[in-house]
């Protein structure tokens, strides 16, 4: 089990061996100042974000500590609710992605909440731009077409989850020629 150092709104495993273990198991955090790593052999630091320390937390392969205690799942998922009011719903989805086998990393660089791999960076490209949108808000029609073209034009599929406490409807888009 791993142990990390909670910084605000990131998880930092100091310790290069456990750092290298949680990035091999599922591509989870960057290695500090590597942006693309190719192998587990950096010797850095690893930087999770909140989702990603929750994950592991609740999973067992990560112990969280701020300022020399060890937070509990609710200690971390209340600070990480107050970095980002989306978080619970954010979580939700992120949990089931993993728990059903995908590598998921953050998809802003999509317009996204998350870009979802079948086996990881490096590996192969993400099928699955993902925007999480809760039970009561809308999308607009403008908002399904943009997101469209853009997984369009990086072959993705866009894709909206919406999460319930006990589970979370996809709904994917596909655009196609006539």
């Amino acid at each position: 089990m791993a142990n990390g150092e909670l910084l605000k709104d990131s998880v930092i495993v100091w310790d290069v061996n456990e750092a290298r273990e949680l990035y091999r198991k599922g591509f989870y955090g960057k290695p500090l100042g590597i942006p693309k790593p190719k192998d587990v052999s950096f010797k850095s630091p690893l930087v999770l974000d909140l989702l990603e320390a929750l994950y592991l937390q609740r999973k067992g392969s990560l112990k969280v500590f701020s300022t020399g205690k060890e937070l509990t799942f609710e200690q971390l998922e209340k600070h990480a609710s107050d970095q980002d009011e989306k978080l619970l719903e954010k979580y939700l989805v992120y949990n089931d992605l993993r728990d059903r086998g995908f590598i998921v990393l953050p998809g802003i660089k999509f317009g996204s909440d998350f870009a979802a791999y079948r086996h990881g960076p490096g590996i192969d490209h993400a099928p699955f731009i993902i925007q999480v949108k809760n039970r009561t808000g809308s999308i607009s029609a403008l908002e399904i077409i943009r997101a469209g073209r853009l997984a369009t034009s990086v072959k993705k599929h866009f894709t909206i989850a919406v999460p319930s406490e006990d589970k979370v409807a996809y709904v994917m888009f596909e655009w196609w020629k006539a």
